[in-house]
């Protein structure tokens, strides 16, 4: 086996020279950047580096980098604006090949601007360069792991967290000011634990608490379950695709209350799942906002959504209710644009795109400021409650307080409207215009000739008596922005709204029929309920767990650097002590500067899903021994290397000595397995008492604790007595019909 591991090492170099690695496309986008190449036939993994931002070549995450079968793609995120290159890397048997470089790329920065942005609050886990804020936790959450990625957080009841939401529920309290960065890779369908069918970020509006929920690339979907924002603060949601939603609350993304300094930005919104109301047969909100301050949401795309945008439910006062939309595309949504309580809201440089009922509507006593946006077809593009065009009936050319309000008979608020572009409405009443009947009451807006214009205090709502605040003149309150021409705006919009390139779901709609039409676009709701991601696999996944695809979509290596991830892993568990003080190690370009010390206590655990190389990366001068697997094995000049079987491994001490990195390549490409069996399930997980794991037929299982120790065996589909089991986290073990590895994890209470 050493001859044969030392000949691979000797020709993968030659291999990989052998196959020129082809760049299928490569772009800079919204501080990031990406490249897709084809796949060369004798790499098991691949490493990408980016240079620029004054930085050379800084290695990416391993799970970045996606595997989609005839091709893949990376993408580097965190980026600072200005010009890049990324370089790609295969590898062979742990050996980097030779390496591939994309031209020059333009990294554009994200537009910050709105009310969010007030203070000096920045809402997010990014700096406003666009990097990682400083000391940063960074989750990757894939169908994979979904359910198992785990996390110590401080102030969290049981630690670690084990799940997403339950990740969550440990930052809800508020006792953890690390920035919390979690990136969805591919399609996601419902969590194990949810709450209500939500995922629910909070963290008690802790001021020096930062969160973002992110998706990777241009297929992140949320799909099937809700995000829903409440008691926060310093949010930030941005490039995932929403669709199916099926949660109580109903919304695609809500902020329910008490939230302040809350961003959501470039997300597609697809349909959700009918509800019970008539008005719901597209899903509930798409975008909803409810008791809740400093907020804004831009770049958005909206798929047909039937209702948009709410704002505000029961707040019952005008004051300190602040939010800012810009630059969203409303593509032949309905209404709500948004449809505004008691808000002071800032609607600029929207792309009103074939609404069939109306664009934006003020009601008791709000004051909307509609400027410089592009109005197409949309029916109505504002309307005041109960007055003007909202209780106009175009038939009988007279207002109708009964049948035609929109707004539930609420009382009005104020629409300040200037530069907006309108086309193909159907009709639009400024205060005052001649051709109306009696315009300075049954108006729709208050148009003015000049930004800085105030509107009168004799300028009220026929219903309610309701004045325009005026918030934009008050520079107190309002922020600094440079509004696009209507036109440009428009453009701006159809190239940068949703996610990364517009998403990887597309759709041309039909103007002549959607312009008009509000029904259900049938085969667009049967293509987002049979919606399927092209993405095989995520480098650096780890083994399949349960509710994850099987070890056939699992990624070709794992690797770690204890320099950036520090013990933080969601393949390895890791234990020990970690240091700045043991030198410097450069290995594949990379500067590595903290390590894991090797002590007695130190542990690192694993299960391999097939047969892999095992790298291990030491003080360059260290020439001793690493316990794998119970075994002393010599290490040489600080590297090392052997071939492990499938099943569970642990690294210990042998020597005491310094471990900066270590990887895992698996020696064939996970992709050429078999495909289609479906995961290991394990339920209840965590468990008690007992555990059942499900499988299509029956099988033996083998219960391993994470050292590789052999706990307990069973069959599937039978429940399994856990009482003797101490609480921990343990792997599982089943062997297919076809003699193929699968495993899944239990967290035993």
């Amino acid at each position: 086996m050493k001859h044969l591991l030392t000949l691979l090492l000797l020709l993968a170099p030659l291999a990989l020279r052998a196959q020129a690695l082809t760049i299928l496309e490569s772009a800079g986008w919204l501080e990031s950047a990406y490249v897709r190449w084809q796949p060369v036939a004798a790499a098991q993994s691949y490493n990408v580096y980016y240079s620029g931002g004054g930085v050379v070549n800084q290695r990416i995450d391993d799970q970045l980098i996606r595997n989609y079968g005839s091709f893949y793609r990376a993408d580097a995120l965190g980026l600072s604006p200005g010009t890049y290159t990324l370089k790609i890397v295969p590898v062979v048997a742990g050996v980097e090949g030779t390496a591939t470089v994309t031209s020059s790329l333009t990294v554009l920065a994200q537009d910050r601007t709105g009310f969010a942005f007030s203070n000096g609050r920045v809402p997010g886990a990014y700096n406003t360069n666009g990097t990682v804020k400083s000391n940063a936790v960074i989750l990757y959450i894939t169908q994979n792991t979904k359910n198992t990625v785990s996390l110590n957080v401080t102030g969290a009841t049981t630690n670690p967290c084990v799940g997403l939401q339950t990740i969550l529920d440990g930052f809800k309290k508020g006792r953890d000011a690390r920035p919390l960065l979690v990136r969805l890779v591919g399609n996601i369908t419902d969590l194990s634990y949810m709450l209500g069918g939500d995922i629910v970020i909070e963290n008690d509006n802790l001021a020096t608490s930062s969160i973002t929920l992110e998706g990777v690339g241009n297929d992140a979907v949320a799909n099937g379950w809700g995000i829903r924002i409440k008691n926060a603060s310093n949010v930030e949601v941005r490039n995932i695709g929403t669709m199916n939603c099926d949660s109580d609350e109903g919304d695609n993304i809500g902020l329910q209350q008490d939230n302040e300094y809350v961003w959501v930005h470039n997300v597609d919104f697809f349909y959700g799942r009918a509800g019970s109301d008539p008005d719901q047969v597209k899903g509930d909100g798409a975008l909803d906002c409810k008791k809740s301050t400093y907020v804004t949401f831009s770049y958005n795309h909206f798929w047909d959504s039937g209702k948009s945008n709410l704002l505000g439910l029961s707040e019952a006062t005008t004051q300190g209710l602040y939010i800012t939309y810009h630059h969203n595309w409303y593509d032949h949504s309905d209404s709500r644009h948004p449809r505004v309580r008691y808000y002071s809201a800032h609607v600029y440089n929207n792309y009103y795109d074939g609404n069939a009922k109306y664009g934006a509507g003020s009601t008791l006593g709000s004051s909307v400021f509609m400027e410089s946006n592009y109005f197409r077809n949309c029916k109505y593009p504002m309307l005041t409650s109960m007055q003007g065009t909202d209780v106009y009936n175009p038939v009988t050319q007279r207002n109708d307080y009964n049948t035609m309000p929109i707004f539930s008979n609420e009382n009005g608020g104020t629409i300040k409207a200037f530069d907006n572009y309108m086309v193909g409405q159907q009709r639009f009443v400024p205060y005052g215009a001649a051709g109306y009947p009696n315009s300075t009451v049954d108006f729709d807006a208050y148009v003015v000739t000049t930004r800085g214009q105030t509107v009168p205090g004799t300028v009220v709502s026929a219903y309610g008596n309701n004045t325009y605040n005026n918030f934009d003149t008050n520079a107190a309150i309002m922020y600094a922005y440079t509004p696009d021409a209507p036109a440009a705006a428009q453009a701006k919009v159809v190239q940068y709204a949703g996610r990364v390139g517009g998403g990887d779901f597309r759709w041309t709609f039909n103007n002549a029929v959607d312009d008009v039409s509000s029904a259900v676009n049938a085969p667009l709701q049967t293509a987002l309920v049979g919606y399927g991601t092209g993405l095989v696999s995520v480098q650096g996944d780890g083994p399949a767990t349960p509710g994850g695809p099987g070890p056939g979509t699992s990624t070709a290596g794992m690797v770690h650097n204890f320099t950036l991830a520090g013990t933080t892993s969601t393949f390895y568990t890791i234990t020990g002590n970690l240091s700045t003080s043991q030198g410097t190690v450069s290995y594949n370009g990379l500067n590595l500067t903290q390590c894991l010390k090797l002590e007695s206590s130190t542990n690192i655990a694993f299960t391999l899903a097939a047969d892999a190389t095992l790298t291990l990366v030491f003080n360059d001068a260290f020439s001793g021994t690493v316990k794998v697997d119970n075994v002393n094995q010599t290490v040489s000049a600080g590297r090392f290397t052997m071939t492990l079987p499938a099943g569970p491994h642990q690294i210990a001490k042998g020597s005491t000595a310094n471990l900066y990195y270590l990887s895992t390549a698996y020696l064939t490409p996970l992709a050429t397995r078999k495909q289609a069996a479906p995961a290991v399930s394990v339920y209840p997980n965590p468990a008690a008492d007992e555990v059942t794991v499900g499988w299509t037929s029956k099988r033996v299982f083998s219960l391993y604790s994470v050292t590789g120790r052999l706990v307990k065996t069973g069959y599937t589909n039978q429940p399994v007595d856990l009482k003797d089991v101490k609480p921990g986290v343990y792997l599982i073990r089943v062997q297919d019909e076809d003699g193929y590895l699968r495993t899944g994890r239990l967290v035993k209470h």
